[in-house]
């Protein structure tokens, strides 16, 4: 297949409500051709596994609906990087049971921020970041192609992975052991100072990706603007072209052949209206 012929992916993070099967459908009336979801309850830390009929049904809409490249968002609670044995004990539980409801899907991207240091340093907190991950070796020894994608962060608190920098520390370190990749998120990079605000801008940003993380790690992209500025490190999404970051960001990733072809996910905050103009709106530019 030739770059011309290869698909634009485009979507936004759907509902699973009434079963996760229907977070496709939900995608495909808004246009879209690939969505990212929750596998189970976000804020909860006991969750259940898919059941058969759901993994069935899930398969059976998914080559109903054309969608590719599905990805799945983890729970807002895990932290791998937590220097609290409690925390930490659960987040690797519950991380685990992320990794096979994925796998059960066949979910091709199981999406995460990398952690918070809580009260230790950002190095201490990067390291059990990675031995938390490679603590997960054995589960892709089992089935399936399931990738785990590095989200960037904004930097709030204490949390890490703000900087390629970082990100590159984790993937040196986990590499070799289970499959690892890249997901900006546009609002996150801008907002830890990443500028994005021309088509110039972007490619110095990709270069810059390029040259500390390399861009064979860089696998998808979450779509939003920013209600905050440049290097704020406050985390508020805002719809396309109404924010800090402007319009000329998006049109430049639809364009750079290094990102014209990696799926894309919104986490805009209109919901499915306004991701139904969006997903319109990247297609025609």
């Amino acid at each position: 297949m030739t770059k011309k012929e290869e698909p634009l992916l485009i979507g936004a993070h759907t509902s699973i409500a009434g079963g996760v099967y229907n977070a496709l459908y939900e995608g495909h009336s808004i246009g879209a051709t690939t969505v990212q979801i929750f596998t189970a309850n976000q804020r909860q830390w006991n969750t259940k596994a898919i059941g058969e009929e759901d993994v069935k049904r899930w398969k059976e809409v998914l080559k109903e609906t054309g969608l590719q490249k599905i990805m799945s968002h983890d729970s807002y609670l895990i932290n791998l990087g937590s220097n609290k044995e409690d925390i930490l004990a659960k987040s690797l539980t519950a991380f685990r049971q992320e990794i096979e409801r994925c796998q059960e899907l066949e979910i091709t991207y199981l999406n995460f921020h990398p952690g918070s240091a809580t009260g230790a340093s950002e190095e201490e907190c990067l390291d059990k970041i990675a031995e938390s991950l490679i603590s997960f070796e054995d589960q892709f020894l089992k089935k399936g192609d399931l990738r785990l994608l590095l989200e960037c962060t904004a930097g709030q608190g204490s949390t890490v992975g703000y900087s390629f920098e970082h990100l590159a520390y984790i993937i040196g370190k986990v590499e070799k052991k289970i499959p690892i990749g890249v997901c900006i998120d546009t609002c996150h990079a801008f907002v830890a100072g990443y500028d994005l605000t021309s088509k110039a801008a972007v490619s110095s940003t990709l270069d810059e990706f390029d040259r500390v993380v390399g861009l064979k790690h860089l696998y998808a992209f979450h779509l939003n603007d920013s209600m905050k500025g440049l290097g704020s490190r406050v985390d508020r999404h805002q719809d396309l072209g109404k924010g800090e970051i402007g319009i000329e960001c998006f049109k430049a990733l639809m364009h750079d052949p290094r990102t014209r072809y990696l799926p894309k996910y919104l986490e805009t905050p209109g919901g499915l209206e306004s991701w139904k103009k969006e997903i319109a709106l990247l297609r025609s530019i």
